[in-house]
């Protein structure tokens, strides 16, 4: 029994510990900007991997998706960047890349194996970056990055319905 409740103990005060560091987030509690931009720069580090990964192993037709996805996070980046010297955030750096880890395919993958893996990748990334900026739109703590929010959430919602149409399409 004593084992049990310090299990339940370790479990719980490492769960608290994860929330107070904002690592772990519930579904109904807006992220603040510090979380969004970092959101934003592992999701502009996932479409610049897609074309790392695109001239290894892509068609034309991917390879100039990825090359224009690859110069909108680009200049997304850039916006993001002004947004967070003008609030002075300094966003978390996660260790491992989305990217690669979406992305890595047997060294045979190649043609239409590859390209429907290419779109597949990017649905997750697109939900997960769309359901974030939304959560943070409902309780903003930024009037520049809450603008920012909602110039790209139409852009993105438009990327998502592409890739899922292309996937169907594949």
């Amino acid at each position: 029994m004593r084992i049990l409740v310090a299990i339940l103990l370790a479990f719980i005060s490492t769960a608290a510990l994860a929330d107070s560091t904002g690592e772990q987030m519930r579904g109904d509690r807006a992220p603040d900007a510090t979380i969004v931009l970092s959101g934003l720069y592992a999701f502009s580090r996932f479409q610049q991997g897609l074309l790392e990964s695109s001239d290894l192993k892509g068609n034309a037709e991917v390879k100039n998706l990825a090359a224009l996805r690859a110069e909108e996070a680009a200049r997304r980046d850039k916006k993001l960047k002004e947004i967070q010297d003008a609030i002075g955030a300094e966003p978390r750096v996660s260790k491992v890349s989305s990217a690669g880890s979406s992305l890595v395919m047997p060294d045979d993958m190649d043609g239409p194996a590859y390209v429907r893996s290419f779109y597949a990748a990017q649905i997750p990334e697109y939900e997960s970056t769309i359901g974030l900026l939304e959560r943070y739109l409902r309780m903003p703590d930024n009037p520049a990055l809450a603008a920012f929010a909602r110039e790209q959430l139409p852009a993105l919602r438009a990327q998502l319905q592409d890739a899922e149409r292309t996937m169907a399409d594949k």
